[in-house]
């Protein structure tokens, strides 16, 4: 069997992120084929062109980790009908300079978490149309919104609920699939 590293990025930059707490259960969860590690994104600064010639040691470090990745997972927030700025930063990073790009051809899922019933779906509209313009495919089926309800989700990971801890395995099993099969397709580099 051929295991797929994963690498998550957590929109929310917060410690006790409910996001951060959902992205633990989705790496318990998840198929045996799938190895999942947080990619973190707190300490890169804001991205600016003049970079670009001699990334900062936290953008080289992102980058690095971003593609050694067979894939990417983002569980994000909404912030304000959109994505956290800290997200949109480092994709900025990451899909820089022109011509390396690392969400070029990189299998991803998009899975958020809200107090709200339906305000993850705004952001991820917005995070499919920013990756889309990143060469990234993405996992159009299943869509996660995840209501995220006091107790849900233990601070290590555990699911309170049978019928989310049923969807999320879901989910992951959904996107192991796609991993395997985008993986496949990938062009040859070099």
């Amino acid at each position: 069997m051929t295991q797929y590293m994963i690498g998550y990025l957590v929109g929310s930059l917060a410690t006790d992120s409910i996001n951060r707490k959902l992205a633990k259960a989705l790496a318990r969860l998840a198929p045996p084929d799938l190895a999942l590690e947080e990619i973190p994104i707190h300490d890169l600064p804001l991205y600016s062109y003049d970079y670009d010639a001699d990334f900062p040691p936290a953008a080289r470090a992102f980058k690095q980790a971003l593609d050694a990745a067979d894939a990417v997972l983002l569980v994000t927030p909404e912030y304000n009908r959109s994505i956290p700025g800290g997200l949109k930063n480092a994709i900025d990073w990451a899909s820089r300079p022109v011509g390396h790009n690392s969400f070029t051809h990189k299998p991803a899922a998009i899975i958020g978490a809200s107090p709200g019933e339906i305000r993850s779906a705004i952001a991820q509209q917005h995070l499919r149309a920013i990756l889309a313009a990143c060469d990234c495919p993405l996992m159009t089926a299943p869509e996660a919104y995840i209501h995220f309800t006091p107790g849900l989700i233990s601070d290590n990971g555990d699911v309170t609920d049978a019928r989310c801890e049923h969807f999320l395995r879901r989910f992951m099993q959904s996107y192991a699939q796609f991993v395997a099969r985008m993986t496949k397709l990938r062009p040859a580099t070099g």
